[in-house]
């Protein structure tokens, strides 16, 4: 069975991820590229000081962060990323995350059979 591919940007395409979500004071801004049953792909843009409080996804998630830097808890364990690393979340544990310095991240989600 095909699934419909869902997507705001364009197949084929070199894009910049720094220019696709920009910061706005006081918000985290999002923009979902890729949207399937099966996982998505999300960019965000922290503002400092901004956060997702901690919750918990059906996915298996990894983040990448591509400008600034973040505290990530997962499971009550605090990580501090910055631009060019990657942290992966497993699904269905607690986590959270909070802009020390403003930061942007992509987020893969893949949902776990």
């Amino acid at each position: 069975m095909n699934e419909k591919k869902t997507s705001t940007i364009d197949f084929s395409k070199i894009y910049d991820l720094n220019k696709i979500v920009d910061y706005q004071e006081g918000s985290v801004v999002s923009r979902q590229l890729i949207k399937q049953k099966t996982g998505n792909v999300t960019l965000f843009a922290f503002a400092e000081g901004e956060g997702l409080s901690e919750h918990t996804a059906p996915f298996d998630a990894l983040v990448y962060i591509i400008d600034g830097e973040a505290k990530i808890t997962i499971d009550k364990e605090v990580f501090h990323s910055k631009a060019g690393e990657v942290l992966v979340m497993p699904a269905d544990i607690p986590h959270a995350l909070y802009a020390t310095k403003q930061f942007k991240m992509l987020l893969v989600m893949i949902r776990t059979i």
